[in-house]
């Protein structure tokens, strides 16, 4: 539908890009919100303070007019490999920075978590569309393979003075589903940063070169020099960029990890929590969303990309064909153990890492990491928060920590004085919160005087 002919009460505008931020703010709240003038000062009471700093924050997107702001709290205790660290988490669910920090307190006298990275490959591939004989390709491919690699060498010479650069490339034969279709698909080590960029740049130069390539072989047919490139992308699946945590003890060591309940059990009944999200997808998919609970709340204070992280990880949970959980457990000769291996591709330089401010501090904090450490401390992370909501779901419940967590939320939510709050959270101190529970209590106090609070005792 033309623009010119669209109907009254349908905003459009043109140009709004170029405008400045006050004017984009100023014809959104004067086009959207009943309340222009208070909605545009509480859209730039957002603003940081610091020009500077804002002018960074609004170069990382386009169209900016605000600050979306999340709580950057942090977990302290985490034990691994033998080295003490406060985590960094940025995330807005209640229950998740105190399970986390339980969990680490928790195995910090159980000699903490061990991590491993298992390798740091990337991938990317150039899609292609080429009709000719099959064979002829894989004869010439060698050759190709070696060009591809020199004629790069000049975007790749700083990467490979760090120890990384291109690993791999092969060709892929895809012609069985879809006739002419072929990827080059490269392997790639892009050490410490997270290496989109690097990655795409050598893919569409692979892409160019391959053209140029098969147009100049000689004495075949003419439709043989012709490649059509469909795209030339990395893939945010990185199966061989992997990284193992694990915790493990005598199931005897359980026994302090509840009041009413034997190591012995709790070891029983945590093992079939972590099967249960093995056979049933259902159960995987909220099991794997406590692990990433924990993972994305780091990977955001650090300025990595949670999303390409959370694909990468719910496509390897579905690597043999069903969806499973991410984490496994044994019980073997009186030890539990319990481990997860994940995949994700970060980075401690470049990109956000380098230039958010709060990303930068997020990094200090952990002792300035590399990739490889990096990568632990996530699934160390993970990990926990893993424990702490599996154990919560086989003893108490997910809803009584919860929800306790939760309470002054609802109280906010319901515009409780700093009085009520504080009268509420001894109230609910051994009782069951919900949001009923919640605004019955504020009624009973709003309406009577505290000698007549019966219903409270």
């Amino acid at each position: 539908m033309d623009s010119n002919h669209l109907p009254p009460e349908m905003k459009s505008i043109s140009g709004f890009s170029k405008l400045s931020k006050r004017g984009k703010i100023k014809w959104i709240v004067e086009n959207f919100f009943k309340d222009p003038e208070n909605v545009m000062r509480e859209l730039m009471s957002y603003w940081v303070q610091n020009e500077e700093q804002q002018k960074v924050l609004d170069g990382f997107s386009e169209n900016t007019i605000s600050n979306f702001v999340l709580p950057y709290g942090v977990a302290p205790n985490f034990l691994i490999n033998n080295q003490m660290y406060c985590i960094p988490m940025v995330i807005e669910e209640s229950s998740v920075v105190a399970a986390a920090s339980h969990a680490a307190k928790f195995w910090m006298t159980r000699g903490g978590f061990r991590t491993e990275v298992i390798s740091m490959i990337k991938e990317g591939q150039v899609h292609f569309i080429w009709h000719g004989d099959p064979s002829f390709l894989h004869e010439v491919f060698p050759k190709l393979r070696k060009e591809l690699i020199e004629k790069t060498g000049y975007l790749t010479e700083n990467m490979r003075q760090r120890g990384g650069g291109i690993l791999e490339v092969s060709l892929e034969d895809l012609t069985d589903k879809e006739p002419g279709y072929y990827q080059l698909r490269g392997k790639f080590d892009t050490r410490d940063s997270m290496g989109a960029n690097f990655i795409n740049t050598l893919l569409e130069e692979f892409s160019q070169h391959l053209k140029l390539f098969m147009s100049q072989q000689q004495e075949v047919p003419e439709a043989w020099k012709d490649v059509e490139v469909i795209m030339a992308i990395l893939s945010n699946y990185t199966p061989e960029c992997l990284v193992r945590a694990s915790v493990s003890c005598p199931v005897q060591e359980l026994d302090q990890a509840l009041k009413d309940m034997d190591g012995e059990t709790f070891a029983r009944r945590f093992y079939l929590a972590i099967k249960m999200a093995h056979w049933d997808p259902f159960r995987a998919t909220t099991h794997n969303k406590g692990i990433f609970n924990g993972v994305d709340a780091v990977v955001l204070a650090t300025g990595n990309d949670f999303r390409a992280i959370e694909a990468c990880g719910h496509t390897y949970a579905s690597r043999h064909g069903n969806y499973a959980s991410l984490s496994d457990c044994r019980i073997e000769n009186g030890v539990f153990h319990f481990w997860l291996e994940l995949p994700m591709a970060v980075g401690t330089t470049g990109g956000l890492t380098s230039l958010h401010p709060m990303a930068k501090r997020s990094l200090e904090l952990l002792g300035n990491p590399d990739a490889e450490q990096l990568m632990q401390i996530i699934a160390a992370t993970g990990l926990a928060q893993n424990f702490g909501a599996v154990k919560s779901l086989v003893t108490t419940g997910i809803q009584k920590g919860h929800m306790k967590m939760h309470l002054v939320n609802i109280l906010t939510r319901m515009d409780a004085s700093e009085k009520e709050i504080k009268e509420a959270l001894v109230y609910f101190k051994d009782k069951v919160v919900s949001f009923q529970s919640v605004r019955e209590f504020l009624d009973v106090i709003r309406k009577n005087p505290p000698e007549n609070q019966q219903i409270l005792a």
